[in-house]
């Protein structure tokens, strides 16, 4: 018998899924399949949460993945999985696209149900495995297995993890898989066991279900596959995620409370209410918006993180001191935003020169500058200086001017950029659908602080 709270118990009769979701959910699966089957090119299975009775509810995803036969080339497998995938959307709804991991794949909405229909290679060993998703059936077949009696410490985890903001191993939220959530319950044995151990996490622990992991890892967590000794299950999860999943454990234990549980508000800011934060703080805030790249969210976000550092160090370089950069991507615009603790700098300064040991460059360095009206070259500590002009002396006039494109942006980011992009200043940053991502932007705090500001 599991030892639970009362309020853990209060919890799961919000979480488990009711008989008419258990039946709307698993009866589309049926359809699905038996349309797969009735093709006679693949073999239909229903994989991830849905299929090991560990979905949370109100989640209303289906993953269904179609198992073509191994021989067939990679190009066929595309070919013909997105042609049978297309067809079975088809004739459940007229929602559907294409969407693109390793390769395409057709998300459909179907009864208000999000279905992903994915080919993959039917290979009877996870040693065999040609492309990433052909995995996924093995983590199901594991998972399934062995996951009886423990199904309600995951719906706590998972709920708890989506509560703590960090439930999610996208490259946005960098956080904890579904799957990575089963296999800690399955390591500890139950929800409380895993909030006590997490507590004392410390980046580089390492757990090996299997006992047969095959290399080392760098990441702050290691969970090594149970069906892959070769991956790390946690490798998403950044070093922040994994101290707030920390913090979150430890704020628990010391305090049991619902609200650990509950959805965060999504938090806002009004135009005025950003222009009063600014007064407030005497700092220089500037948003840079272009168009999102046509590419899925896992190719374009690490380019934006990438393209935040470039613009950060071309602006540090030129004397201006960012505080805080972030960036935000919505359906068709991203936003990179930039608070800064200078935005004018004095018309002039210094530019060193060599020192004077070095005569060649000396003599060249003196020469070049000295017609030039400002003062120098003087000597200073045995060496050339000499005051310059400024050629950005405002933030606003470098995040202007086509320097920006000189940064290290990532390859899209700066393919949509070339086509233009708009730089605001102080309050003019607002638009309504970035509104969450600036009031995240000036009031960020960590999961248990945030739980406990609530509570």
């Amino acid at each position: 018998m599991v030892n639970r709270l009362p309020l853990e118990d209060e919890v799961l009769e919000r979480l488990r899924p009711t008989e008419e979701d258990r039946s709307h959910i698993c009866g589309l699966a049926k359809r699905l399949l038996a349309a797969i089957a009735k093709s006679g090119k693949a073999e239909g299975m229903v994989v991830g949460s849905v299929a090991r009775n560990t979905w949370v509810r109100g989640d209303r995803d289906l993953d269904i993945f179609m198992l073509f036969d191994p021989a067939l080339s990679r190009e066929a497998l595309e070919t013909e999985g997105l042609t049978l995938a297309r067809s079975i959307a088809e004739s459940f709804t007229y929602r559907f696209h294409e969407k693109y991991a390793e390769h395409p794949y057709i998300h459909a909405s179907i009864d208000n149900v999000d279905v992903d229909i994915v080919p993959c290679y039917n290979v009877d060993s996870a040693e065999r495995i040609q492309s990433a998703v052909d995995r996924t059936p093995f983590h199901t077949r594991y998972i399934s297995g062995r996951i009886s009696g423990l199904i309600d410490d995951v719906l706590l985890l998972k709920q708890f993890a989506k509560a703590g903001g960090i439930y999610g191993s996208d490259q946005m939220t960098e956080g904890f898989s579904g799957y990575l959530c089963e296999l800690l319950i399955l390591y500890y044995g139950g929800f409380s066991p895993l909030i006590q151990a997490a507590a004392s996490w410390r980046p580089g622990f390492v757990i090996d279900i299997e006992k047969h992991a095959a290399k080392k890892f760098d990441e702050p967590m290691v969970v090594i596959d149970p069906v892959d000794p070769k991956r790390n299950v946690a490798a998403a999860v950044s070093l922040n995620r994994m101290a707030g999943f920390v913090e979150l454990a430890r704020g628990y234990s010391e305090m049991p409370a619902s609200v650990f549980f509950l959805h965060p508000m999504e938090r806002c800011i009004l135009k005025k209410e950003l222009e009063e934060t600014i007064a407030r703080r005497r700092t220089f805030v500037f948003g840079i918006t272009f168009a999102t790249p046509p590419y899925i969210p896992e190719v374009v976000v690490p380019q934006l993180k990438r393209s935040v550092t470039a613009i950060s160090e071309l602006l540090e370089r030129n004397g201006f001191v960012v505080h805080h950069a972030s960036y935000d991507m919505q359906t068709e615009k991203c936003m990179i935003l930039l608070e800064l603790l200078v935005g004018d700098l004095p018309l002039i300064r210094l530019h060193l020169g060599p020192p004077l040991w070095n005569p060649l460059n000396a003599d060249k360095f003196r020469k070049k500058h000295l017609a030039e009206h400002l003062s120098g070259p003087f000597i200073e500590s045995g060496r050339y200086e000499m005051e310059v002009q400024r050629e950005f002396p405002t933030a606003k006039n470098l995040l202007a001017s086509p320097a920006l494109l000189s940064a290290s942006l990532g390859k899209h980011v700066r393919q949509s950029m070339e086509l233009g992009w708009t730089l605001n200043e102080g309050p003019e940053c607002w638009q309504e659908e970035f509104a969450p991502f600036i009031a995240e932007f000036f009031d960020r705090c960590s999961p248990l602080t945030r739980i406990l500001r609530e509570k």
